[in-house]
């Protein structure tokens, strides 16, 4: 048996989430349709770096599945892009070791959330973008998430359905990427927990609409209450972006 580990992307609008389920159409059901083709009606088990949200977008998630089809490594991207749907791409496959797994070996994680701030709504970006028609303050938005950098514990940044007891994270960088109307926040770190970086977008614009001065996200933090937060950015802004090992 070999392990073939996958880079892929996809565009989450018409997807109920990454993670197979018994309702809706999801990315992992479509990516093992394929390989049930591809092996010739014989079902293979494919095991993610994470789960995206319905309407969650990816340009780097890692998938890895265990096969015993002989055939070079870097040929399953071609023969997987064969029997996917035009939302779905691998853009790369390699043979790995046994000893790798796509969500345990993770060492960490880049999320770009996307924000475009006109007055009207653009029909082709509502889908890839959150529309916020306000001001923002960037520069109250970049003061603010100064105080997320670090190792802190990220209960008020997080979803009541999270299953992870430990809620202690480190976040390494967040960086603003401005472009006319277009903003792009981008986040690392060495992991997030459910809703974590929507969550904490949507507390970044209450800071850069004034709603909130950037010194309270210490306080936020500090009192580890889901309710202290803003409110959950919606999903179409939101792209995991890479996954480090």
């Amino acid at each position: 048996m070999k392990r073939i580990k996958c880079e892929l992307m996809y565009d989450g609008s018409r997807f109920s989430g990454y993670q197979s389920q018994l309702n809706g159409r999801t990315v992992q059901q479509e990516l093992e349709k394929a390989l049930y083709v591809i092996h010739k009606k014989t079902s293979v088990k494919t095991h993610a770096s994470g789960r995206t949200d319905a309407g969650v977008h990816a340009l780097g998630q890692i998938v890895h599945f265990d096969t015993s089809i002989q055939m070079p490594a870097e040929r399953w991207a071609r023969a997987l892009n064969g029997e996917l749907p035009a939302d779905i791409s691998v853009k790369g496959t390699e043979e790995v070791p046994d000893s790798f797994h796509a969500r345990y070996s993770v060492k960490g994680k880049e999320y770009r959330y996307r924000i475009y701030r006109t007055p009207f709504r653009d029909p082709f970006k509502k889908a890839y973008a959150h529309h916020y028609p306000y001001q923002l303050d960037v520069g109250r938005m970049k003061e603010a998430a100064l105080y997320l950098i670090g190792e802190h514990d990220f209960t008020s940044f997080c979803s009541a359905k999270t299953d992870k007891e430990n809620k202690v994270r480190t976040i390494t960088d967040i960086t603003f990427i401005e472009q006319d109307n277009d903003l792009e926040v981008r986040f690392v770190g060495n992991g997030f927990l459910y809703n974590m970086v929507r969550i904490i977008a949507g507390t970044l614009i209450k800071a850069g609409n004034g709603r909130i001065e950037p010194a309270e996200m210490a306080f936020i933090l500090a009192d580890r209450d889901r309710k202290r937060a803003g409110q959950t950015a919606p999903a179409e802004g939101l792209y995991l972006w890479k996954v480090f090992y």
